[in-house]
């Protein structure tokens, strides 16, 4: 029976403490999630307590670039889709994507069956004309040695006469009309009009071609240009721009402002997107890590101008508000502003909402705790 009762004992023992680890390990894994959140609400209060000291710099006007940056595509000068100008079966398609062509070479092929019976026809013609010409010159000049001669009458020559005008001209329109034919038999024999490389291919061998219909897309690999859609509202800024510079890659790989070897803009602006597209031909040089379809930076260079800016990380976003922390002799309030264009490093326009000399924080965070106060801080660099 002692025996017994010290085993049941041990077992119980054991059980117990396994028990004692199992709550041990759920209230250290409860402690874990309830941190944070009795941090949030432990956190403000604490530190409107302390009282938070939140760094503010005074607004001035001060200049800065009015130009702009905005994101271009490399496009080939020179690209061409090939179309089809006969109707048949496209027998075979030379090419694929990403092939080297030459001018001249082969690219399809259209089943020119029928253009060959219309060769054909048209070469019977020839001949059959060419047969009623030398008959009606020979009636002609027999004509004409009998009118001499008095045998004939002048209406007969006359008669003549215009048979072998009309056989003339019958053999200038058969001829015309093999021109024709031979001309249409060309078009079954798709060419590549320069040299390049082949973009895309439209279709394939076996479909059915007819004029009109893409075949395939070319284009030359050199000139290229950067195409950048720019807002209308800044239409007039551009034109008046210093410079315009292009963004691409140099030898080793560091990135290099270049300027374009010619520009133009488009005359029209698009109805649905309010953009004017402007075109930057590159020189061969600056092109030579880029390929079409790549994307760039396009910076339009402007002159200096007088304006409020406010660093990035000081501006508070939430939904459609866009707002910050103006100081004041009983802390920080939210105020509203309208921000115009982005500097990068150098800040954010504001256009409206602030005046000279408020002092903005330059920590959102903590200046919408209870109590923050404004300390000096440091304005944007210029």
């Amino acid at each position: 029976m002692a025996g017994c009762t010290t085993g049941g004992i041990y077992v119980y023992y054991v059980g117990y403490m396994e028990v004692i680890m199992k709550l041990s390990f759920a209230l250290r894994g409860l402690l874990r999630r309830l941190t944070p959140w009795l941090l949030a609400l432990v956190l403000p209060v604490a530190l409107a307590q302390a009282g938070v000291q939140v760094p503010a710099f005074e607004l001035q006007a001060r200049g800065v670039s009015t130009g702009f940056e905005l994101d271009g595509v490399i496009q080939p000068v020179k690209q061409s889709t090939i179309s089809a100008q006969a109707s048949g079966r496209i027998v075979a398609l030379n090419v694929k994507a990403g092939d080297q062509v030459r001018a001249g070479q082969l690219l399809a092929t259209i089943d020119d069956r029928e253009a060959q019976v219309g060769v054909q026809r048209s070469q019977a013609q020839v001949a059959q004309s060419d047969a009623e010409l030398r008959n009606a010159q020979v009636s002609a000049e027999r004509t004409r040695d009998l009118q001499a001669k008095g045998f004939v009458s002048k209406a007969a020559l006359d008669t003549a006469e215009t048979q072998l005008k009309g056989a003339l001209a019958g053999r200038d329109q058969v001829g015309a009309a093999a021109r024709q034919a031979a001309l249409s038999q060309g078009f079954t024999r798709v060419t590549a009009p320069y040299d390049g490389w082949v973009l895309q291919t439209q279709s394939q061998a076996g479909d059915l071609a007819f004029p009109g219909k893409p075949i395939l897309t070319i284009y030359a690999p050199l000139p290229l240009r950067a195409v950048v859609q720019l807002p209308a509202s800044r239409a007039e800024v551009a034109r008046l721009a210093s410079a315009v510079e292009v963004q691409v890659p140099g030898e080793s790989g560091q990135m290099l402002w270049v300027n374009p070897v010619n520009r133009s803009a488009m005359p029209s602006a698009d109805p649905v997107s309010q953009t004017v597209e402007w075109r930057l031909e590159l020189s061969p040089k600056a092109v030579q890590h880029l390929l079409p379809g790549q994307q760039v930076r396009v910076r339009f260079a402007g002159g200096q101008a007088s304006r409020f800016v406010v660093p990035s990380a000081a501006v508070l976003r939430r939904g459609e508000l866009t707002a910050v922390y103006v100081a004041s002799d009983k802390g920080f309030s939210l105020r509203a502003i309208r921000l115009g264009a982005d500097h990068g490093v150098e800040g954010v326009e504001v256009v409206a909402g602030l005046a000279a000399g408020e002092r903005v924080a330059l920590d959102p965070v903590k200046a919408g705790l209870a109590g923050a106060q404004a300390t000096a801080g440091s304005a944007p660099k210029q």
